[in-house]
């Protein structure tokens, strides 16, 4: 497997491609502003080669030169709901912490972190019981 495309917005790597109609809604939620007209800034990423990657995996693949905060999976658990809970990988406090946020919901945690706004564990700590952040 290759390394992933070094950028400056975080990356959203698809690692399940069971569902084309799911990816599809997950891309026109990601481009859609939010209410108050706010986008997470992402790179998306689907290619097969990183299909059923693990987390722990793709930590392994990101670039030296990749400076984001985060890395966010498209996975089979995205995919599968119609929330489309992304799994977002914390890169900078506890590296490779984890939490789901509803694909709508990604741009708060992506701009407030690639500000330092905010730490990773703020919205770990506002996710439901579910561990899925819904926004505040």
């Amino acid at each position: 497997m290759t390394q992933f495309p070094c950028t400056l917005e975080a990356l959203v790597v698809r690692t399940d491609f069971s569902a084309d109609g799911a990816w599809d809604a997950l891309r026109a939620a990601l481009f859609s502003p939010s209410k108050d007209g706010f986008l997470a800034n992402v790179t998306l990423v689907s290619d097969r080669q990183y299909e059923g990657l693990t987390p722990a995996q793709a930590l392994d693949l990101i670039p030296a030169e990749y400076q984001h905060p985060l890395l966010v999976l498209a996975d089979f658990i995205a995919v599968a709901s119609a929330e489309l809970p992304l799994l977002v990988m914390d890169r900078r406090g506890e590296h490779g912490r984890c939490v789901r946020v509803v694909t709508a919901e990604l741009w708060s945690i992506e701009n407030n972190l690639s500000g330092a706004n905010m730490d990773f564990e703020e919205f770990v700590g506002a996710a439901d019981d579910d561990g899925v952040f819904r926004g505040f």
